[in-house]
């Protein structure tokens, strides 16, 4: 079998879509031998050693192209052996490797139907870079989608970063290029070299890569992220067995890289993070920690939303089984963990996603599709099956390998919506006419599906701003599946609201009540997130009129409104603090606040007691999304700007009555209705002293009174204090 001129020039200019063929042993076409060719590197001799049969013959290869193209016969072996090749370079060092060309594709025929459906669960199995050892020989398998492509090849340091030593095999119509390379393990650096439609060779970051060099270096770096001793199966027991719209959840949301350092310009790694972590979340009482974007990402200030790895934990802080010990140790403490998940866009980076092969692969071709206009990225083409089966495996590889607990979806309103901030004449209609975007609609619905049933106790979290019906009901049911829904609206209505100057307020007090008219609609999260303490928008302190202690007062009533009203509960690092200046990713919290006078340690305080509060009190969270759980007691008292309602249980237990007075003006005698007789125990006053309030209150309680107010059966004089939050308990 002798090389035709073709063939020959495929090989030197590294054009051959089907290396295999020509390269390694194959059998003389008479039958009367085989032949073995090798494409190395400063080589200066090369011989071919049998490894398992010692009988056959050894093959002396000779150089058939200065390029380093090398080719021998034997007639002495009458089929195909196993064998090395053993290298002596130009100094005199000699090394034996298996033959990369010697093996049989590492994926089958289902591998890559499944693909082409776009229901292969496990693809991060198969695609990317697998540590394997195949025959008894370990080395790395290499895979990837890029159809369009005239040819791809793995480089890195093995092979002086040159696409003609390891170009791969085009495995059929799938579109996906392969090969194993013997010798290579964790820690590899690796591109592909991708020959793109156009004939331009583009180097490629793997985007299915467990690891990235650190940024802004690009290659990615082999790793087997199935190797970590997990001892979170209790903690993982208890998640699948949980009613988490039944349980309690306050979420502390967290950027890995500023929330506390090691010097001013040194991050804590994972592991050296989860010590101190650990310790501030238990200490503080919070039952989850939502970590933004952990992905790698090139453009640190994005904070992660601009992903470059979508499998691969950011290298800043550590490897993946640093990220893996971080998880760990959260789970070990009690404390879930929640990622940021960002499937609405990825960035232009030419060594990323972007035109992977010379064509829109990953995202659409036409703009008015394929690009977002607020940030600069791109859409992912959510109707094409490889690409949804890219995002979904993501998903299920993030709670499979990294024992995740839930997944925020960042921007889903931008998914939902073909003309999503868009003019007339920028986006292109439905095949109904209509502007909603209905292939992304039914990759949600997929994702939420497999995660919840693949993955039992798994939250899918929504970060979806509009009026969308059903974000959180079930596909059969014709929503999109959600276990939870951030409440937008909520956050933006209550945050307008508490920086007026209560002297207003009394206009505005619709503004606290109208959550409750679609509460009911979906299960929704109270955010206050990291979007609100930036981009000059202030902090949560600085947006509370007045003075000190006002500001404080007025901080402190929002997060006990926040705790003791339905729904669940997010809160971005910092607030807890009181925090004076915008988060800045670059730095740190503003710990030194803690010795700066009462007011931002009684912050710090009173967050830990409304935690332990909420956490010990059914009624508080088993009723969130029934109707049973919450009544308003009074809402229309504008001119005073108070307003008060009851909490309960599902089962039978205590009650919860809430009363906020929102003005800096004590009420003193100010009677509020009652659900039952008996003694209510004052179990939360925002304005005490040890939280730097004014110490006002109810000394300890009320006893009811058999007097009728507010729909009430009973009712109590109460003292409200100025701008404070007061929480009763029913006996029983």
């Amino acid at each position: 079998m002798l090389l035709t001129a073709a063939e020959l020039e495929s090989l030197v200019n590294a054009r051959s879509r089907t290396p295999h063929d020509l390269l390694g042993m194959h059998p003389l076409g008479d039958g009367s031998g085989v032949v073995v060719r090798a494409y190395l590197a400063n080589a200066a001799t090369v011989e071919v050693v049998p490894v398992h049969e010692p009988a056959m013959p050894k093959i002396e290869l000779q150089r058939l192209h200065e390029s380093g193209l090398y080719e021998g016969v034997s007639k002495q072996a009458d089929r195909v052996f196993a064998y090395d090749l053993v290298v002596t370079d130009y100094q005199g060092n000699r090394r034996q490797t298996r033959d990369a060309y010697s093996f049989l594709p590492t994926l089958g025929e289902q591998d890559l139907f499944l693909f082409g459906q776009g229901n292969e669960r496990r693809l991060y199995d198969k695609l990317g870079a697998q540590v394997r050892e195949i025959d008894g020989v370990a080395g790395v398998s290499f895979a990837v989608w890029a159809p369009n492509a005239q040819r791809v090849s793995v480089v890195g340091a093995f092979n002086d970063w040159d696409g003609r030593y390891h170009p791969m095999r085009l495995l059929g119509p799938s579109g996906v290029w392969e090969i194993f390379v013997p010798g290579l393990g964790a820690g590899t650096l690796y591109q592909f070299e991708v020959l793109d439609c156009h004939g331009n060779p583009v180097l490629h970051a793997d985007p299915f890569g467990f690891l990235c060099e650190i940024p802004p270096k690009q290659a990615s770096v082999v790793w087997d992220n199935r190797k970590f001793q997990w001892t979170d199966d209790d903690w993982l027991k208890r998640r699948r067995e949980a009613n988490p719209f039944r349980s309690p959840i306050s979420i502390y949301e967290v950027h890995v890289g500023s929330w506390r350092k090691k010097s001013a310009f040194e991050s804590f790694s994972y592991r050296e993070l989860a010590g101190p972590l650990v310790e501030y979340v238990r200490q503080m009482g919070f039952t989850h920690v939502e970590f933004l974007p952990v992905a790698e990402h090139a453009f640190y200030p994005s904070w992660g939303y601009q992903v470059t790895g979508f499998y691969a934990p950011t290298s800043r802080f550590g490897t993946p089984d640093d990220f893996q010990f971080l998880v760990n140790a959260l789970h070990e403490a009690g404390i879930g963990v929640i990622v940021d998940w960002v499937p609405a866009h990825f960035p232009r980076d030419a060594w990323s996603l972007a035109k992977f092969d010379g064509t829109a692969l990953y995202e659409h071709e036409d703009p008015r599709k394929g690009a977002h206009q607020d940030w600069g990225t791109l859409i992912f083409n959510y109707g094409r099956h490889e690409v949804r089966n890219f995002l979904t495996a993501n998903a299920l590889f993030w709670c499979e390998r990294f024992h995740i607990d839930g997944l925020r979806v960042d921007a889903v309103a931008s998914m939902l919506y073909l003309d999503y901030s868009r003019k007339e004449g920028e986006w292109i209609p439905n095949q109904y006419g209509g502007r909603e975007n209905l292939e992304a609609i039914a990759f949600l619905r997929e994702f939420n599906h497999l995660v919840h049933t693949e993955h039992p106790g798994v939250l899918t979290i929504a970060e979806e701003s509009t009026a969308w019906p059903q974000v959180t009901r079930p596909p059969y049911l014709g929503g999109l599946g959600f276990s939870l829904k951030w409440n937008m609206g909520w956050m933006h209505d209550t945050l307008g609201y508490f920086k007026r100057d209560p002297i207003h307020r009394k206009f505005h007090q619709n503004d606290l009540t109208f959550a409750m008219l679609y509460h009911h609609n979906e299960n929704f999260v109270l955010p206050l997130s990291h979007d609100e303490v930036v981009h000059g928008k202030g902090t949560l302190r600085s947006r509370m009129p007045g003075d000190d202690w006002q500001g404080f007062a007025n901080l402190r009533a929002l997060f006990a409104y926040q705790w003791l009203f339905p729904g669940k509960k997010l809160l971005f690092m910092g607030g807890e603090l009181g925090q004076r200046a915008e988060w800045n990713e670059n730095g740190e919290l503003d710990w030194w606040l803690l010795n700066a006078g009462p007011y931002h340690v009684g912050t710090q305080r009173f967050l830990q007691d409304l935690n332990r509060l909420y956490r010990e009190t059914p009624a508080l969270w088993e009723g969130d999304y029934e109707h049973l759980g919450f009544q308003w007691i009074d809402c229309a008292d504008h001119e005073h700007s108070v307003l008060s309602f009851v909490r309960r249980p599902l089962s039978p237990g205590p009650e919860v009555v809430v009363v906020l007075n929102l003005t800096p003006v004590a009420r003193y005698g100010y009677r509020v209705g009652l659900p039952r007789g008996g003694f209510w125990q004052e179990v939360l006053n925002s304005d005490a002293t040890v939280y730097g309030g004014s110490g006002v209150g109810n000394l300890g309680g009320v006893t009811a009174e058999d007097y009728q107010a507010h729909n009430q059966p009973f009712s109590a004089p109460l003292t409200l204090p100025p701008l404070g939050v007061v929480a009763f308990r029913s006996e029983g």
